[in-house]
């Protein structure tokens, strides 16, 4: 068995739910907090959480170890988001939606990108793979297609090629606008040409 690095985050599996929910709570205030200062104090993260610095470095042994696993836990918490979308929207409002979410998602990127470089270039880990965001995208694009509201032979690759500005929009106070108006051009096209 593979022996852990002290620089990675303890597996959540094995976690009571109060201790998962305190590595949630952490992970949430800290994608906040880095993501307007990259540079907050761990302490502040902590304090923020309401835990205590035992329970902060027990989940996360160092700065690289949380920035490493804020942004794994967001791709994951964006992936996720599309079936919750699904149960609840029509599969075209659904996509919509998650493209909103994907959308807060590169703002923390940006936000989080150069702490992102140097956890990666200090542990050597990989960069998370966007394999769960692929298939989600994948899922809520066939929804639409089955519904005939969506285009059919548009796949995930074509969608990700079509946001690719996304994450090129400055994040500055025209943010919010200017990926509003991306992301409604993009599903304008996606729709046509659609049966219904």
């Amino acid at each position: 068995m593979a022996e852990q690095r002290p620089d990675e985050p303890q597996k959540p599996a094995a976690l009571r739910s109060d201790a998962q929910r305190n590595r949630e709570r952490i992970l949430e205030v800290a994608l906040a907090e880095m993501t307007r200062d990259p540079e907050v104090p761990l302490s502040a993260i902590a304090r923020a959480a309401g835990v205590g610095q035992g329970t902060f470095y027990r989940n996360f042994p160092s700065r690289d170890a949380l920035v490493l696993e804020v942004f794994r836990h967001e791709m994951t918490q964006v992936a996720e988001s599309a079936g919750q979308l699904l149960r609840t929207m029509a599969p075209d409002e659904a996509l919509r939606a998650w493209m909103d979410r994907l959308a807060e998602h590169a703002l923390a990127k940006a936000g989080l990108m150069e702490a992102l470089r140097r956890a990666m270039s200090a542990t050597g880990a990989q960069k998370p793979s966007p394999a769960d965001l692929m298939a989600a995208v994948s899922t809520l694009l066939t929804a639409g297609q089955e519904a005939g509201t969506i285009r059919t032979g548009v796949t995930a690759e074509d969608f990700f090629y079509l946001i690719a500005g996304l994450f090129s929009i400055p994040a500055d106070e025209q943010w919010k606008e200017r990926s509003t108006r991306l992301l409604d051009l993009v599903m304008d096209s996606l729709r046509t040409g659609a049966p219904s």
